[in-house]
């Protein structure tokens, strides 16, 4: 029995989007702000990020998943939720399984920070990039934004509608790089210095797979066991490159 957790739980980050390929590209020029004139939530997927979404379906389909999933929990932002349409449209889930979008599950909000690079931090908000660099990414809070930890809580709420509503089943939440890794922490119950050192390592790729089973033996109601991290083996199987956007000083999308 999976107490109040699901049997299976799958965290996807979201395919490489134009908010990437802009993003580095200001980086590469040494801009200050990344050329995206729409808002982040409506940032779609780039047409290598559909392709990468595609490839996870079929990876899925193919059984290498170790599962389908029962349930597709998806962040509100179109990227996010067109890689898990495409996911489910290429064999990734049974085609009854709904996309239910949740807003606990947006990106990291950047506030007055939004839009701009490192770079552009530095140069035009000088204090704000001082205080991130005093207080670190797992803290800062730009004025209008969030820290991790602010993102943290509202996963806390999330994963406890997960244990409501879907215990023992399979279940694959769709999201982005700081939600992937804030959900570890909370899963894993981890500290912030195990949880930056995990970020230290790699960047979560997009379209890569975190996969966790339900284990019962793990203390006296069980609890979720890591599986695999960061997985990108649907793409490098189908022959679709693999992206992962890194993280900026503060503010950059992904």
């Amino acid at each position: 029995m999976s107490g109040s957790w699901p049997a299976r739980l799958w965290l996807v980050r979201h395919g490489q989007s134009a908010g990437n390929v802009a993003r580095d590209a200001a980086h590469e020029a040494g801009q200050h702000r990344i050329d995206i004139p729409i808002r982040d939530v409506d940032v779609p997927l780039s047409p290598l990020g559909e392709r990468q979404a595609d490839s996870l379906g079929h990876w899925f389909a193919a059984g290498k998943g170790n599962s389908r999933p029962q349930v597709i929990l998806a962040s509100p932002y179109v990227r996010a939720m067109t890689t898990a349409e495409r996911f489910r449209a290429a064999g990734g889930a049974p085609g009854e399984v709904r996309v239910c979008c949740d807003e606990r599950l947006r990106e990291k909000e950047f506030g007055v920070l939004d839009g701009l690079t490192t770079a552009g931090i530095e140069a035009t908000m000088p204090d704000q990039f001082a205080f991130r660099s005093l207080l670190g990414k797992f803290y800062h809070r730009p004025p209008g934004g969030e820290s991790w930890a602010d993102v943290i809580l509202r996963l806390r709420s999330l994963l406890d509608t997960v244990s409501l509503h879907y215990a023992g089943m399979d279940v694959m939440i769709v999201a982005h790089q700081v939600v992937v890794l804030c959900l570890r922490y909370v899963i894993e119950n981890l500290s912030e210095a195990e949880i930056l050192a995990i970020d230290r390592e790699a960047d979560v790729a997009n379209c890569s797979v975190t996969e966790y089973v339900f284990d019962e033996s793990m203390g006296e109601r069980g609890n979720l066991r890591l599986l695999r991290y960061n997985v990108t083996a649907p793409m490098e199987e189908d022959d679709a490159p693999v992206t992962r956007a890194p993280d900026p000083m503060v503010a950059a999308r992904g």
